[in-house]
Order: C-alpha cells, then sequence, then structure tokens
C-alpha cells in the first residue's frame, strides 16, 4: 500500500512538473508551485501576462472516473478560491491585478504527454 501511495505522490510530481514546463512553454511564467495553506494546496501559481493565474494540475491514469477536469468539484473549488485569498493576502503585490482558474489534466506517457488546459475553468471570486 505504501508503495502505492509513494507512486501516486511521484505521478503527481511528474505531472505537476509537465504541466509547468507546458504552461511555461504557452507564455505563462512561475511564481509558485505547492503553496500550503488551511484549506489545501495551490499546485502551480503563474502569470500570464499580467494576470494571476492558479492551476490545478490532475493526472488520471484511465477514464474510469472521468477525466482529471471532471474531477474538480464543487468542495475542491472552495477549498482552491479560499486558498487563493490567502496566497493573494501574503503577496499584496499581487492583490490587485485580474486572477482566474485553470484546470490542466495530464495524461499519456512521461514521454508524450498529453494536456487539456482549460484556462478560467472556473470563477470563485
Amino acid at each position: 500500500m505504501i508503495a502505492d501511495r509513494a507512486s501516486a505522490r511521484e505521478a503527481g510530481t511528474l505531472s505537476e512538473d509537465l504541466a509547468c514546463a507546458h504552461l511555461r512553454d504557452a507564455g505563462l511564467s512561475l511564481l509558485a508551485r505547492n503553496v500550503q495553506c488551511r484549506y489545501g494546496e495551490i499546485d502551480l501559481v503563474m502569470l500570464d501576462g499580467e494576470t494571476v493565474v492558479f492551476v490545478e494540475v490532475r493526472y488520471r491514469r484511465g477514464g474510469r472516473f472521468g477525466d482529471g477536469i471532471d474531477s474538480v468539484g464543487a468542495s475542491k473549488r472552495e477549498r482552491l478560491g479560499k486558498a487563493a485569498s490567502v496566497y493573494l493576502s501574503r503577496e499584496p503585490r499581487l492583490a490587485q491585478r485580474a486572477c482566474r482558474f485553470d484546470v490542466i489534466a495530464v495524461s499519456g506517457s512521461p514521454a508524450q504527454p498529453a494536456f487539456d488546459w482549460r484556462r478560467n475553468a472556473f470563477d470563485a471570486f
């Protein structure tokens, strides 16, 4: 069981690495990664021009339970919104900028990843 958790954690980290590289290639710049607060974790915080982008990275090995984007339900969106508010309170230089929430689903192999990137996937503010 621990090995399963470890490999799931490794898959999550690899997915974040791949997603971050993909988003950087698309012109976004990384501000922070794995931002922790009492409401949970924000996988990536990036800038798209002047817009602060909070990114949830999802990975699914198979589509049996829906794709990665479908897995971001209402309670997860609420927690991400609260975590984003905490992040912005810690970074006042960013607090007045426009913000959005993106979800990027990663599938495929590390050598040939596939991305389903949903910009402005949901509203939280």
